[in-house]
């Protein structure tokens, strides 16, 4: 590897407390108000204010590790360098920093569908089959471009992004609340309510939430990373949780729980008629569109970062295809390579479904591999560990028991990803040992 792919990736000391909890807000915003509020109450009835309040105290337990770990090893690697701490340079190691990377790059496809989804809001088009996937393309293509500049302007610029969106959500819950005589009638028990389907819809919430990881994937370059990077952490989960809990209580003021289920793609921007008349779907439209832009932004930065240290740590596989740069450009290439193919070809609630079973199962592997190696070296809570692996096991649970009878090829997908990811690592892994000992023989 040459000096110029493992050197000068990462500015050091380039975000700051911040512009780090900006970053994590941004990617958290972005998917969880404006993509995932319908595809939630579609699942939980009118309990679904109280998914997202159930979903933030399962990543605030999930968050105890991720914190733990980066302070005593802050790294750009993030979550791929937590989990070779855990299980060293193998099969799982790299397999459950590939189900992280592909729940990311997930994530990117479903932001970008809702980019496209609300943006059409304002065309009088029909054909929306086309367009939504196009619309969420052309701006996988624009951040691309946008992420090749430096790091210190992605800092900067998620930091006033954030500032504007949760400032614009916040007006947005404010005056839904004040319209609605603050009477929630579409709170309570409905038919779709039942404990599964509020554990399923509590799994997909926790998409909302799951931004907080790209924090740890920036640690090299958050200045003090053992102290701010769980200040980073705590402070993004909370204010997500108030905005979160402010908006879910104003669309149920202002939308019957069947109104959120039709118009779940673009919930907001029907909750916002009633308070803003025809500007309101203007207001919320922009809204998204500045919240979409920046969350891609902000999830494309840490997550090819993270790829990058994986290919440099030999756990995956890395081609350059002839394209001039470095690692970390190439990395951002595959990213949005696949993002763009998963816009095409997923709508919103399966790109959803797959990113919340991909990433539960992974962050079930980080609290089992703290528990079972790392309690001592991090000093972390038994107790705090036990509860956290707990409340994964029971939401994946529920959520892949309630995909199975309603949506079976989101459940052999996830299957067929299992297996492509963990052969194929175990197989290249293999030659790369193979490799390394011929090499060791020869000399």
């Amino acid at each position: 590897m040459s000096e110029s792919e493992t050197s000068g990736h990462y500015e050091k000391n380039s975000l700051s407390l911040t512009g780090s909890v900006a970053m994590g807000t941004g990617v958290m915003i972005g998917a969880g108000i404006f993509a995932l509020t319908g595809q939630v109450a579609e699942q939980a009835g009118g309990l679904f204010p109280l998914a997202f309040l159930a979903a933030a105290i399962v990543a605030g337990f999930s968050s105890y590790s991720y914190v733990k770990m980066a302070q005593k090893y802050p790294s750009a690697g993030g979550i791929g360098m937590f989990l070779m701490k855990a299980y060293g340079k193998g099969t799982v190691t790299a397999g459950m920093a590939l189900l992280m990377y592909f729940s990311m790059v997930i994530n990117e496809s479903l932001v970008a569908r809702t980019f496209g989804t609300y943006t059409l809001q304002l065309m009088n088009v029909k054909d929306t089959t086309f367009w939504t996937p196009a619309l969420g393309v052309g701006l996988l293509i624009v951040v691309f471009l946008i992420n090749i500049m430096s790091t210190s302007f992605i800092g900067k610029f998620s930091l006033v992004t954030a500032a504007i969106k949760i400032g614009g959500i916040l007006i947005f819950a404010g005056a839904g609340l004040y319209v609605s005589g603050l009477s929630f009638e579409a709170v309570g028990v409905t038919e779709r309510t039942s404990s599964t389907n509020f554990l399923s819809a509590t799994a997909l919430a926790l998409l909302a939430y799951k931004g907080f990881t790209t924090i740890t994937n920036s640690g090299s370059e958050i200045k003090e990373p053992k102290k701010n990077i769980g200040r980073s952490i705590i402070w993004s989960l909370s204010i997500c949780l108030v905005v979160y809990l402010l908006v879910a209580l104003a669309v149920s003021g202002n939308l019957s729980v069947s109104q959120i289920i039709e118009h779940r793609d673009y919930a907001l921007s029907k909750a916002a008629e009633p308070a803003f008349g025809q500007w309101g779907r203007y207001f919320t439209v922009g809204l998204a569109v500045i919240a979409t832009i920046s969350g891609l932004l902000a999830s494309t930065f840490a997550v090819s970062r993270m790829l990058a240290m994986l290919s440099e740590m030999k756990l995956v596989p890395h081609k350059h295809f002839g394209m001039p740069g470095d690692m970390q450009k190439h990395t951002l290439v595959y990213t949005i390579v696949i993002a763009i193919a998963l816009t095409i070809f997923f709508d919103l609630g399966r790109i959803a479904s797959l990113g919340a079973i991909f990433y539960i199962v992974m962050d079930l592997a980080i609290h089992w591999g703290v528990l079972r190696h790392l309690k001592e070296d991090v000093k972390a809570n038994t107790a705090i560990l036990v509860t956290a692996i707990v409340l994964d096991i029971v939401i994946l649970g529920a959520f892949a028991w309630m995909k199975a009878t309603s949506d079976m090829l989101v459940i052999w997908v996830s299957i067929v990803g299992f297996i492509v990811i963990f052969a194929g690592e175990r197989w290249f892994l293999a030659r790369v040992n193979d490799s390394d000992h011929e090499h060791q023989h020869n000399e």
